[in-house]
């Protein structure tokens, strides 16, 4: 997410934790029940992307070099970027750990992207 919220430079991305209002207000219940407690995108036009599929549209969308390695997983066969997803999903706090003293400030920039 600070990833995405980072290198979005027109701010085309808006952030809404899962179950929060937004996402309620957004998905039907028979949406909600079909989608995994994951990654979840929801593009301008109404398609929903989850997990690998979702990470490789985001790239593609933040353009630059974000987008060759966005066109690269997206080539990549959905069972082996799946799998790759779930396993960082596992390590994540181990690869990127949140500070302990402190709950991390977003700029003022990029807080109005953010929703409840």
């Amino acid at each position: 997410m600070r990833l995405v919220a980072t290198h979005d430079r027109k701010g085309s991305f808006r952030f809404a934790p899962l179950g929060g209002a937004t996402f309620l207000r957004t998905f039907s219940d028979e949406e909600r029940a079909r989608l995994p407690q994951s990654l979840v995108v929801r593009t301008a036009a109404g398609a929903v992307y989850t997990r690998s599929d979702a990470v490789a549209y985001v790239l593609r969308r933040l353009g630059g070099p974000w987008a060759v390695l966005g066109a690269v997983l997206a080539a990549t066969p959905r069972a082996l970027r799946d799998a790759g997803y779930a396993w960082v999903a596992r390590i994540r706090g181990h690869l990127f750990p949140a500070p302990q003293d402190v709950c991390p400030a977003l700029p003022r920039p990029l807080r109005d992207r953010f929703e409840a």
